[in-house]
């Protein structure tokens, strides 16, 4: 479960104070479904973005003490957010008595003055501290200023998940297989270069919101894609990744309804995510997409994506490309089988997307679709190409393809060669070993 960082809680001793776990489960499930809508709500209010988090941080710590002693409160989200706009005013208070005594002593302003710019607003205990006409602007405005583009990517994603998932540092850290200091780093650095460049906690005017959103919508599809096949690491699939990523793409289709790209993302998530349950084997091996069972596939997951791909038809003019890439998956997953798979189409699709979107992976996609249509040597004539051009070195993508379409040719020593260079190449240990036993079977 997706939870903030927290100090850690034990469990009662016999005869001892109350157990501290119905607390902690409280504040997880308030934390799961709240917490950006706590966060944007305290941004907004204080106008500085890293000290709403803190301030959100801390009313989660006291909460499991407090929650502990006096049991949970009936409007738990109310009490975070009164804790935590409390202590932002405390945060306030200080900074304006510490700008007094810097103020006195450069002789600058009369005595008791805070200096310029640098004064406490005033304690506006009356005011509501939850306006649920402007959650949903919050959510949004979280989500722009988490991926805003003086950030770097990775940056984007880490706060992203931290601050709209809700995330802890430990959970990133997980996820991606990094170092929890280096999650934490990121985090810290976001937050610093948003206050350095004077970020504004607001929804970005009209004319560039659809500019800004295209980084959004990049660090969700970092985080699925990282979810549906892992870079490196023991497992093939990273499920409650890839389901974060869901749950925030979600959100933001209702926030943006109006917004095409935002419905093809999440019907690309929904589509991709129906196939998990036959991606891997009870082993946790790769199972290749003419092995699957299909019957196994989430038909719910289809039906949300391709509602959402029809959205993203209906409210724009032309899918963009990751309504393009929804409309790839939509072709796999309406199809009983590989054979019977409209490859004709997805050829079409992918020249489409190759057109909006241009990179290697497309073109090397590509290849794969004219390979079921049309046969593995117009495929490999492309495949040679991207050899030539030396786009993708490195990945074990594409040596992987060209030893598929050499086997298929007849090429077998050739095949071979390519499919262990792709071994050698990867990083995921599953994906290694599903390469090296097709490779060993080429005699």
């Amino acid at each position: 479960m997706a939870r903030a960082d927290r100090p850690a809680l034990t469990h009662k001793a016999e005869d001892g104070p109350p157990s501290t776990e119905p607390a902690r489960r409280a504040v997880e499930a308030v934390w799961r479904i709240e917490s950006a809508r706590i966060i944007g709500a305290l941004a907004r209010y204080t106008g500085d973005f890293a000290l709403a988090e803190d301030v959100a941080q801390e009313a989660v710590a006291e909460a499991l003490v407090a929650w502990s002693r006096d049991g949970a409160p009936t409007n738990p989200v109310g009490w975070l957010l009164t804790s935590a706009r409390r202590r932002a005013i405390d945060s306030f208070r200080r900074r304006s008595a510490l700008n007094e005594r810097y103020s006195m002593l450069a002789g600058q302003l009369a005595e008791g003055e805070a200096s310029s710019g640098a004064a406490a607003p005033p304690d506006r205990t009356d005011d509501p501290p939850w306006d649920p006409d402007r959650v949903d602007d919050d959510i949004v405005a979280l989500m722009f200023v988490a991926c805003h583009p003086v950030l770097s990517p990775e940056a984007r994603v880490a706060l992203t998940l931290r601050v709209v998932g809700g995330l802890s540092s430990e959970e990133i850290a997980r996820a991606f297989l990094v170092p929890v200091p280096t999650v934490q780093a990121r985090i810290s650095r976001a937050k610093k270069t948003i206050a350095a460049a004077g970020v504004p906690f607001e929804l970005p005017p009209i004319e560039r919101r659809r500019e800004r959103l295209g980084g959004v919508c990049s660090a969700l599809y970092v985080i699925f894609t990282e979810g549906s096949t892992a870079t490196t690491g023991d497992l093939l699939l990273r499920p409650d990744l890839a389901y974060e990523a869901i749950r925030l793409a979600r959100m933001l289709a209702a926030l943006l309804p109006e917004e095409p790209e935002v419905h093809g993302l999440l019907a690309l998530f929904e589509l991709t995510a129906a196939r998990f349950p036959a991606r891997t084997g009870p082993d946790g091996e790769p199972v290749l997409l003419e092995d699957q069972d299909r019957r196994l596939w989430d038909r719910s997951a289809i039906r949300r994506g391709l509602g959402a791909l029809g959205r993203a038809t209906t409210v724009g003019h032309g899918l963009g490309p990751y309504g393009l890439q929804a409309a790839i998956a939509a072709c796999h997953a309406t199809a009983s089988s590989v054979p019977e798979t409209d490859w004709e189409r997805v050829v079409i699709l992918y020249e489409a997307l190759g057109r909006v979107a241009p990179s290697p992976v497309v073109e090397l996609n590509r290849a794969v679709a004219v390979a079921m249509a049309n046969g593995p040597d117009k495929a490999l004539a492309i495949v040679d190409e991207l050899v030539a051009s030396d786009r993708l070195s490195g990945s074990h993508l594409l040596p992987t393809v060209r030893g598929e379409l050499l086997s298929r040719l007849g090429r077998t020593a050739e095949a071979r060669g390519e499919l262990e260079l792709a071994a050698r190449l990867c990083r995921n240990a599953r994906e290694r070993s599903v390469l090296l036993r097709k490779a060993a079977a080429l005699v």
